[in-house]
């Protein structure tokens, strides 16, 4: 497989080394970059009860398995290669858009046969794939690039944007946001809608209807954070936790893993206050030098800096208080950006079904063949780009036509909007969850039931994200 990807490298650029060391850690042999690495001795930690609550990233499924495990990053760029032509996936006839268009916005289940003979006379493939490249946006504005915003002031640089220096207009597009805002959290909390993203210039909100992760309530995740962001949230009498810091430190305290010196610092404190606690019980507390309140409180600012803009900044609210959430974030100023290309713009709100003020837009594909070299000489090598922010139920569509398409088997380059890869961490779960009951309440969300049963996962990715993906004979191989 190393070859395969090697041969096509002008097309697909592989993975660097550092990067996946640093995500996979010890797991990675420095030699093994394009070796796929998860052995079939983590397949027990597939199991729903032993993965609740654990945010581990060494707790992976086997890499070869029928399902992958659920991907809840947004990605920027799939790079689908295959020795079988891509040629369905182009020119669709207008009654072949129109139906799929249709069967979006009607919610239709197709099922394809596992194998199509020949996919360019297949009306039915080129329908659904049409279907599986809708999502809806707010706000349109075609000249402007909504996705992503982190980072995006020098691609929107230069361009038009009247709101920037009139405060009528911005407030008529907050309003307008707002409204659409509202419309997508109650369809999250009739179960109509799955799942919702906002992205800022500054941070990514992911909401979950209740039944997702493992959570029998709406959850928001929230990445990257700032300790004045985290500070305002609590201000207005939002309850949320940092998982991430929680759940690793303490496990590994218990474990007697070395500590980075964030993680120390947030156990140290609260270690802190229950010896001070204890002592004040024995009685001998006046005869021991407590810190000063002072260089206490300069130390736990110190820490909740150091940890700003990082993976473990993430922030989890669930229940009545992602409500509390919704009009904390309507009303935080700084949500958008006061200077620069993004001034005034309200935030990007992505959704996979309909909501108030939504406009419909397609993921961009286009299929494209090369010529790479074999031991006997040249052959010819197909691929397909869909780009785009390509969220999780659109993933599971194509890779599910594929299947079809190019007879189970195919290469993918999933290109991560990396901010967005710390959402596959999994909340700590208190029960586990009836999976018929949850599917039969998230029926009327909007997706297809293999598509709901397959984001209906505990997340078991952690702070990472897939980004390689082989299906050979029916069966994937993966890594992240």
């Amino acid at each position: 497989m190393s070859h395969q990807f090697q041969a096509i490298s002008g097309v697909l650029h592989p993975l660097q080394r550092g990067e996946v060391n640093d995500r996979i850690g010890a797991l990675v042999s420095p030699d093994d970059s394009l070796t796929l690495l998860h052995s079939k001795q983590h397949s027990a930690c597939t199991d729903p009860k032993g993965s609740a609550g654990s945010f581990s990233e060494m707790d992976v499924p086997s890499s070869e398995s029928t399902k992958l495990p659920v991907d809840w990053s947004i990605k920027t760029r799939l790079l689908f290669t295959s020795s079988q032509p891509f040629a369905w996936a182009d020119h669709l006839k207008a009654h072949e858009e129109a139906q799929g268009l249709v069967q979006h916005c009607r919610a239709t289940e197709v099922t394809l046969p596992q194998r199509i003979q020949d996919p360019r006379l297949s009306t039915e493939l080129r329908c659904a794939f049409q279907q599986s490249l809708v999502y809806w946006l707010h706000p349109s504005l075609p000249w402007l690039p909504l996705f992503p915003r982190i980072g995006a002031d020098r691609r929107m640089a230069g361009k038009t944007s009247p709101w920037s220096n009139d405060d009528a207009l911005q407030h008529v597009l907050m309003s307008d946001w707002s409204v659409s805002f509202t419309s997508l959290y109650n369809l999250l909390k009739t179960k109509l809608c799955p799942y919702f993203y906002i992205c800022t210039y500054q941070f990514t909100v992911l909401f979950r209807a209740a039944g997702f992760a493992g959570s029998d309530v709406i959850t928001a995740l929230i990445s990257p954070t700032t300790r004045g962001l985290r500070e305002a949230m609590k201000n207005e009498g939002i309850d949320f936790s940092l998982p991430l810091i929680k759940e690793t430190a303490h496990k590994k305290k218990r474990s007697g893993t070395s500590l980075g010196h964030g993680e120390e610092q947030a156990i140290s404190d609260e270690d802190e206050e229950e010896t001070f606690s204890w002592l004040k019980e024995m009685g001998v507390q006046d005869k021991i030098k407590k810190p000063d309140i002072l260089s206490i409180k300069l130390r736990k600012e110190k820490h909740e800096v150091q940890m700003d803009h990082k993976p473990e900044s993430v922030v989890l609210v669930k229940g009545i208080n992602t409500f509390t959430l919704l009009n904390f974030l309507i009303n935080c100023k700084s949500l958008v950006a006061t200077s620069g290309p993004q001034a005034g713009l309200p935030p990007t709100l992505l959704s996979p079904v309909a909501f108030r003020g939504a406009t419909m837009q397609m993921l961009k594909a286009r299929s494209v063949s090369v010529k790479t070299q074999a031991p006997s000489g040249y052959r010819e090598q197909f691929s397909l780009e869909i780009t785009g922010p390509v969220m999780p139920h659109s993933l599971h569509s194509v890779l599910t036509l594929l299947q079809s398409s190019q007879s189970g088997s195919f290469s993918a380059g999933l290109y991560t909007h990396e901010p967005t890869a710390v959402f596959n961490s999994s909340p700590p779960v208190d029960k586990v969850l009836d999976k018929d009951i949850v599917h039969k309440e998230l029926a009327n969300c909007g997706l297809h039931p293999k598509t709901l049963e397959q984001l209906s996962q505990i997340p078991l990715l952690g702070k990472s994200s897939l980004q390689l993906v082989e299906m050979n004979d029916y069966i994937y191989n993966w890594r992240s």
